[in-house]
């Protein structure tokens, strides 16, 4: 089974297909797991799409309910937790540079990830990135609390832990993960598409691909000729930005 150590974490990730990589974060919030990417959710699956040329790498993240990706959950955590789970599937596969794409909570994956690690990144899909508009509601997201109580195992993650950890994700708004200002000077070449509703505000999409240097953007995307019009665009764009090696 391909797992991996990162600390007290055990991470499952997957890879198909060879070429030039591409890390994927599949969407549905804390539940994101390899299953995700078959779900009508995710429009452009990267496995099906993208493997017959490039090498697709797959992963359950942490503590989601469907997947095979365990670990403690403290009241420190946050997005740098995940970034580390990132970072260590990255090192054990031993790839120095490859593409990024991410649905949903993939984009601020994403971009903590390029904060983290620029010189690791190609380039960079942002698929319909979470982020909030206006000020944050005073109780948990209905999503968050579904979350918790799927878990199973977790003694430590008490009402005070998980209330920690959901503040840590959270509170920053915008992308949650990196603010305003990081992004304006992010210059990873991106192409982000739209988001449209509550979780994946437009307004977040459209100020994320203005903000970005480097950023083309993908109003219409999810069903239809829009969506067959998009995939072949993050494949040009993909392309585009894959190295060259001599």
């Amino acid at each position: 089974m391909p797992t991996i150590k990162n600390n007290d974490a055990t991470i499952y990730f997957e890879e198909h297909g060879k070429g030039f990589p591409i890390l994927t974060f599949a969407p549905a919030g804390l539940q994101s797991t390899i299953k995700v990417w078959s779900d009508a959710s995710a429009p452009i699956n990267p496995v099906t799409e993208w493997s017959g040329n490039y090498r697709v790498i797959v992963m359950d993240q942490r503590n989601a309910a469907d997947g095979r990706s365990r670990a403690p959950i403290t009241a420190k955590d946050g997005w740098d937790t995940y970034t580390s789970d990132h970072i260590a599937v990255l090192d054990h596969l031993k790839i120095d540079k490859c593409h990024l794409y991410g649905q949903c909570i993939g984009g601020s994956f994403i971009a903590n990830l390029i904060k983290a690690q620029p010189q690791r990144v190609a380039s960079a899909v942002w698929a319909q990135p979470i982020g909030r508009v206006g000020p944050m509601k005073p109780q948990r997201a209905p999503r968050f609390d579904a979350w918790a109580k799927s878990l199973e195992g977790h003694p430590e993650a008490t009402e005070q832990v998980l209330d920690a950890f959901y503040h840590n994700l959270y509170d920053p708004g915008f992308l949650y993960s990196v603010d305003r200002e990081f992004v304006s000077k992010c210059k990873t070449p991106s192409l982000v598409l739209s988001g449209n509703d509550e979780a994946h505000p437009r307004p977040i999409s459209e100020e994320t691909a203005k903000l970005l240097p480097n950023a083309e953007f993908i109003s219409e995307w999810k069903e239809g000729k829009p969506l067959e019009e998009a995939k072949a665009r993050v494949k040009q764009f993909l392309a585009k930005h894959t190295p060259v090696y001599a």
